[in-house]
């Protein structure tokens, strides 16, 4: 605040009834030297910023006083460190500025900059490859032809990297001929991470698997007991991940919600790299087939009491990709229990930001 440094003590009782004065022995001025002490009965004229003189511990606003050349009278009585900020209020010495793992954002990049830290050690984003095989595919820009499919897998998990903090990188598509397939997987080993979508499961032109055998990836995994999702091959090549997702649309990107994205979060350093989960109650009746865990597209709105209800799609099949538009949860069925009531509570990780009634849809959420 503009205005003049005080000692407290001296303006005890003041009062626009029974104003105080004290004389004026200076001033300060943001960008110089501290000025002399305060003594005891005395006032200095100080502006935002600037040092407050030792002995002085508190400033009153220019517009509670009044000004007659060198003496300044107080219509009210300032409490101690009123309109002062002190020395090491922000950050003392010794205590750590940021933490490992922590997002560089604007803010960071203010507070880093006002300790004089002009440069610092991040952790890379990781490069992300993406393999899509299959005759049936071709690119969001090629004519349609009988049989054919748009390759929206690549398109999806490519925002999904870039959520996660990745680099992504969309390969060519693969026809299923397995020497072009072996020669696009060792293309992508050089990125740290390959992701590959369709080819791991056990059909005649199920590819991919068998050029992970020809160029050496060791096999981690096969399978998980989850819908959608059930074919997902892991492996590693070195000191690369390689990932094999399944080719239905929701099932690629389920599965590198759950199984990619934390890798990727983990590489970036984050401490938390899983998404937050939390109970929700089901807005309608839902069944499905047990045997695995099933995680169903939802939309999560908070009702008038604060619980958040899940509206599970109506269509839930691994090729519906209405499923995923606008979903911000993905609500966790147990593999024992095959029916559901209105009102039941289960568990959902959430793809978003659970502060408000609604937040980012699919892969447009922040690390819990």
């Amino acid at each position: 605040m503009d205005g003049y440094a005080v000692r407290a003590a001296d303006l005890a009782g003041a009062s626009a009834d029974s104003p105080k004065t004290l004389p004026l022995v200076g001033e300060s001025r943001a960008g110089e030297a501290a000025p002399p002490a305060l003594e005891a009965g005395q006032t200095l004229r100080i502006f935002t910023g600037a040092p407050l003189p030792a002995g002085a511990d508190a400033v009153v606003m220019q517009e509670d006083t009044s000004r007659e050349g060198d003496a300044v009278s107080f219509r009210l009585a300032p409490s101690a460190d009123a309109h002062v900020r002190k020395r090491g209020e922000d950050l003392q010495a010794g205590a750590p500025i940021l933490g490992p793992g922590t997002v560089i954002g604007p803010g960071e990049i203010g507070l880093l900059a006002s300790q004089g830290h002009a440069a610092l050690t991040v952790y890379r984003r990781p490069r992300v490859a993406i393999l899509s095989t299959g005759d049936e595919l071709r690119d969001i820009s090629d004519p349609p032809r009988p049989g054919s499919i748009v390759n929206s897998n690549a398109y999806a998990l490519a925002a999904q990297v870039e959520e996660a903090g990745g680099e992504p990188w969309i390969l060519p598509i693969v026809p299923d001929v397995l020497d072009e397939v072996v020669a696009q997987v060792r293309a992508g080993l050089s990125a740290d991470v390959l992701v590959t979508i369709g080819g791991v499961s056990v059909g005649d032109y199920d590819l991919v698997r068998k050029a992970f055998d020809a160029v050496g990836v060791e096999p981690q995994f096969w399978k998980v007991a989850m819908k959608p999702g059930k074919p997902l091959s892991f492996g590693v090549f070195g000191e690369r991940l390689v990932v094999g997702l399944p080719g239905n649309p929701v099932s690629a990107m389920v599965t590198f919600e759950v199984f990619v994205r934390p890798g990727i979060r983990r590489m970036l350093g984050d401490p938390a790299p899983f998404r937050a989960s939390a109970e929700v109650a089901l807005a309608a009746a839902h069944s499905h087939k047990t045997g695995r865990t099933e995680l169903a597209r939802a939309r999560l709105v908070r009702d008038e009491q604060g619980q958040l209800i899940a509206h599970l799609h109506a269509r839930q099949g691994s090729g519906n990709l209405t499923s995923v538009s606008g979903a911000n949860a993905l609500v966790i069925l147990p593999p024992d229990q095959a029916s559901f009531s209105a009102g039941d509570k289960l568990r959902a990780l959430l793809l978003g930001d659970p502060r408000g009634s609604e937040w980012s849809p699919f892969a447009h959420g922040s690390n819990g």
